[in-house]
């Protein structure tokens, strides 16, 4: 069936809220007390949440037909609402998935994530002055590749790198057990510095974001070479002691060697206290283990109306027509950590859905939508996507409409294009983003980020797809675009 771009952002709006079941007695995701440090809340309520709507959460959670394994709510720090299933699972090492039974003791590979704790790792780093400033050039700190410092490399920094903004040719697009994804060099190649960073210039670094595990993985071997430690000591001494965290694996690659890119296996409940670190401004239990400036600096936009930091993603979501922000570390798979800082709230998912595409991070993003509004501040409205279209906007044909387009490699594979509407006023359509995976990169050859497009949207296997784009006269803000 052919869909018009507005049907399409209907379509959002409606499919973004299945209907709850009810909720089974004695199945609403009640902590447990652990030895492990954490407070726990029983009620719900003196956590600030409505306890109908959070069960209704953790239902959904334990009711979705999708992969998933782990679901722990925190705020105020104290744990509100946990549960876990059984479901198929494997290493980044396995050809076949397992069954596993999971549960608060049972560790979770939480692929690059692993990528967001490596910037904490950086942070507290630079506030020993044993690494340099983001502004610093990468080569100038690897003097066995000065034969690289050609063609524009030498201008790559720190923050580029931080940022996904190399200008390096990388694609990392599409399902990671392709062969020719370039992140699998990386497991096995001798020198992988010179292997991220031997590579053509395909932009102007610090102009153009391109996700790249390899970014990380030189930043790993650079704080290695600058601390004299392993990653993974620097890591259990400098960060995951002081947290509190005792039971947690780094899974090396082929030749004994930490990923800085992936790799680290850990509890969903000392997932969350990372998330609890980075609301407290890097500061536990009277410590302050990562810099509160370092801290800042992860969370903003490397530019601004970005949804990407400093190895840290950054989104929202809609609930009683209010724009609730979060930022987040992201990994392949549906394994998410949300943290809400305007409701002081820690959100975190596993789930076994390696390379499976956008699907499950929509899963993801449904069940943090739940939660924000089970709390008492949005409580008793229903969580959209997107604002909701009125009645007329419903009724309304198909619309001219303009946009603008940004294209990305995402973490879990695939190209997706933003497409920030334009509609014209008599729509009755607020100002929204939609986000199409691009099958075809052809569509958006030759178009240049920040370009007016006209497009047309078709719905395949539950995708919203691009069909065909292209450039047009930019339209004037809050005027009919023709």
């Amino acid at each position: 069936m052919r869909w018009t771009a507005l049907g399409v952002l209907v379509a959002l709006s409606l499919l973004a809220f299945p209907a709850a079941s009810a909720p089974v007695e004695d199945a609403c995701g009640i902590p447990q007390q652990a030895s492990d440090g954490w407070s726990v809340e029983t009620h719900p309520e003196s956590a600030g949440f409505d306890p109908g709507l959070l069960c209704e959460a953790v239902q959904d959670f334990l009711r979705s037909p999708s992969n998933l394994h782990g679901f722990v709510v925190e705020r105020h720090g104290r744990l509100v609402a946990e549960a876990y299933r059984t479901g198929p699972d494997r290493s980044t090492y396995s050809l076949w998935a397992s069954r596993v039974g999971f549960d608060q003791n049972a560790l979770h590979d939480v692929r690059s994530v692993t990528k967001s704790v490596v910037a904490l790792l950086w942070g507290i780093a630079e506030s020993e002055r044993t690494v340099p400033p983001l502004a610093t050039p990468v080569l100038d700190l690897l003097p066995a590749l000065a034969d690289l410092r050609t063609g524009g490399r030498e201008r790559i920094t720190v923050a580029d790198m931080l940022c996904m903004r190399s200008g390096l040719a990388w694609d990392e697009s599409g399902r990671h057990g392709r062969w020719d994804n370039d992140e699998n060099g990386l497991l096995w190649r001798g020198d992988r510095a010179r292997y991220v960073l031997d590579r053509p210039v395909s932009a102007l670094p610090g102009t153009h974001f391109n996700y790249n595990g390899g970014l990380t993985a030189v930043l790993g071997l650079l704080l290695e070479e600058r601390t004299g430690q392993s990653l993974e000591d620097y890591a259990r001494q400098r960060l995951f002691e002081p947290l509190g965290l005792r039971d947690w694996e780094w899974v090396n690659d082929v030749r004994g060697r930490t990923r800085a890119y992936t790799g680290l296996r850990l509890r969903p409940r000392d997932v969350a206290r990372i998330g609890r670190l980075v609301l407290q401004g890097g500061r536990w239990e009277g410590r302050q283990i990562v810099p509160q400036a370092w801290v800042q600096t992860l969370l903003a936009p490397c530019r601004p109306g970005e949804e990407y930091g400093h190895h840290w993603w950054l989104g929202s979501v809609w609930v009683r027509g209010q724009q609730v922000g979060w930022h987040g570390a992201l990994g392949n798979g549906g394994q998410r950590l949300f943290v809400v800082p305007s409701l002081d709230l820690v959100v975190v998912t596993t789930a076994g859905d390696y390379n499976g595409g956008r699907s499950i991070g929509r899963v993801q993003q449904n069940l943090l939508q739940q939660v924000v509004a089970a709390t008492r501040e949005h409580a008793g409205e229903q969580a959209a996507f997107s604002p909701p279209a009125s009645p007329a906007a419903r009724q309304a044909g198909p619309v001219e409409m303009r946009a603008i387009m940004r294209s990305v490699t995402e973490e879990d594979g695939g190209t997706r294009a933003y497409v920030h509407l334009k509609v014209v006023p008599a729509a009755n359509l607020p100002f929204t983003t939609l986000r199409f995976r691009v099958r075809d990169k052809a569509l958006v050859a030759g178009l240049r980020d920040g370009a007016s497009v006209k497009f047309r949207a078709e719905r395949i296997d539950g995708e919203n797809t691009l069909m065909a784009i292209r450039a047009v006269p930019a339209c004037v803000r809050f005027q009919p675009c023709d």
